[in-house]
């Protein structure tokens, strides 16, 4: 077996070695050392036949194979975090609804939307000052489940007001889950690590996943 020394193995049995590259290297060297000094060991009267060798041949294949997969897989995902920026960074000095409980305020009037987990007959929305208290109540009647929106006719109030609300959802007596939604503008775009966040104007930082809609 004098041609399978200095790790040259170009053919065995008719089946041709993958060159290790750069990366693989380590994993190859050491698979073919094993492989040579297996078949230079083996019993003479029985010899490893060409299933055997084309086995193992397949095994640093099959292990090189995943590693240049893993490396092809790494690149899409920082390609696509590329575009996920380029498209956050349309974004900036749009609206956009996330999770939140800060009514919009403009040019004299409100805005704020809910999500409910199920139909509900009766959905009251809640008017809060800055102070806390109470300044308004909508009484919204039965709503279905999934996203709702609602306007306030407000008093005169300068544009983005701190004001707040909250829902109540009922169904008989007993109470439907409600996520509250709000309005806020994307001032600036910024990623960490894999992940795409967008800089908003009241809720900060938030993940580009947590985007309930596009306004």
């Amino acid at each position: 077996m004098s041609s399978l020394d200095a790790l040259s193995l170009s053919s065995v049995n008719g089946i041709a070695a993958v060159a290790p590259t750069a990366n693989q290297a380590g994993s190859a060297d050491r698979f073919l050392k094993l492989l040579v000094a297996q078949m230079t060991s083996q019993d003479p009267l029985n010899p490893m036949d060409n299933a055997q060798v084309t086995s193992q041949m397949a095994q640093i294949n099959t292990v090189n194979g995943i590693e240049q997969l893993n490396t092809t897989v790494e690149g899409l995902n920082r390609q696509f975090v590329q575009m996920q920026t380029l498209q956050g960074a349309a974004l900036v000095g749009h609206d956009v609804t996330l999770q939140g409980d800060r009514l919009a305020v403009m040019n004299g009037s409100g805005a704020g939307g809910f999500e409910l987990t199920g139909s509900a007959d009766r959905v009251k929305v809640e008017v809060l000052a800055p102070s806390g208290h109470v300044v308004d109540t909508l009484e919204l009647g039965a709503q279905g489940a999934g996203r709702h929106g609602f306007g306030w006719a407000a008093p005169t109030l300068p544009d983005g007001a701190p004001y707040r609300f909250r829902v109540s959802a009922t169904v008989g007596a007993a109470v439907v889950p409600s996520t509250p939604l709000m309005r806020d503008r994307v001032v600036a775009v910024s990623t960490a690590g894999d992940r795409l966040n967008l800089e908003t104007q009241y809720s900060g930082s938030v993940g580009y996943a947590d985007v309930k809609a596009f306004n």
